[in-house]
């Protein structure tokens, strides 16, 4: 998982999950030799493209070239590369938590609206094995700051699908958080995203995620397209470790930094294997039952 639980890390481990859900793979040749020459054709410098996908990237780049009128910019998606920032207030990181204490950061969480204000969305596979009071909620973490505070996690909803058999088709989870002393619920505070669910694969959002190892989220603006009947994909540089659960976010306020989350960073391999693909689960009638689910604690 981009998220870490060590052995449930985010982009980690994608052959078990298949194995055991029996979700379809699309195959991947091993070569990429007419895409180099179309890369080298354009005058883009592409360096150690590795195993994440590179000849995928060569068809995109002559499917692109095709459909793109004459004189244009040629800007591929997997080129693309998120950059950090101080973050939004409703998106934050989630942390360990030991002896009433913050230890390190392993995945990423955004506030939800909601009638009980209290609801922050996530990947399911980041809470595999930690039970509520061990995981808090930071929302705009960064650079050691806590504008908002800490918001403990108290309840943890994930659907009977996921439970069962970690089908990455539901890898979605809805925390309960709340703060002792607290005078307003965290939703108050920071605002929240609103919940989309039903919504085309395709869609131009902007995905924010918090790395390991690293005080600031990354964030990034592209285009998602469909990876399966279930499942979308994102292609942009930089979504490593930690960044599992971070939203997917689409018709985002300028002002705000609110927008609608159609999605978080988990599904196919947990969120993927490498950094510049990432993946989520599609938000159908499902992950709307787990929403209410929440909503009236049940």
């Amino acid at each position: 998982m981009r998220g870490r639980t060590r052995q449930y890390a985010r982009k980690a481990r994608p052959s078990r999950l298949v194995s055991r859900t029996g979700m379809l793979l699309r195959a991947r040749p091993a070569a990429w030799g007419a895409g180099l020459a179309a890369v080298v054709t354009l005058g883009i410098v592409a360096t150690s493209p590795g195993a994440h996908g590179a000849e995928r990237l060569a068809g995109r780049l002559a499917a692109a070239v095709k459909a793109l009128p004459r004189g244009a910019p040629v800007v591929p998606p997997a080129l693309l590369h998120g950059r950090f920032y101080n973050g939004t207030p409703a998106v934050g990181a989630l942390f360990t938590v030991s002896g009433g204490r913050l230890g390190q950061h392993f995945c990423t969480a955004s506030v939800v609206n909601s009638a009980v204000r209290d609801l922050v969305i996530t990947a399911a596979h980041c809470l595999h094995g930690k039970q509520p009071g061990q995981v808090a909620f930071v929302p705009e973490y960064h650079r050691h700051q806590e504008p908002f505070g800490s918001w403990t996690v108290t309840r943890v909803f994930v659907d009977a699908a996921w439970a069962n058999s970690q089908n990455p088709n539901d890898d979605v989870a809805f925390l309960v958080v709340s703060q002792p002393g607290a005078a307003q619920p965290v939703q108050e505070l920071t605002g929240g995203e609103n919940l989309a669910t039903g919504w085309k694969a395709a869609q131009l959002v902007q995905v924010i995620g918090y790395p390991d190892g690293r005080e600031r989220p990354v964030t990034c603006t592209a285009r998602t397209r469909a990876f399966g009947p279930r499942q979308m994909e994102f292609d942009c540089g930089g979504y490593t470790d930690g960044t599992s659960g971070g939203p997917f976010l689409a018709n985002v306020h300028r002002a705000t930094g609110e927008g609608w989350v159609v999605g978080v960073i988990g599904g196919y391999q947990q969120g993927g294997d490498t950094p510049s693909v990432s993946y989520s689960a599609r938000f159908g009638q499902p992950v709307r039952d787990l929403y209410d689910r929440a909503v009236r604690r049940n």
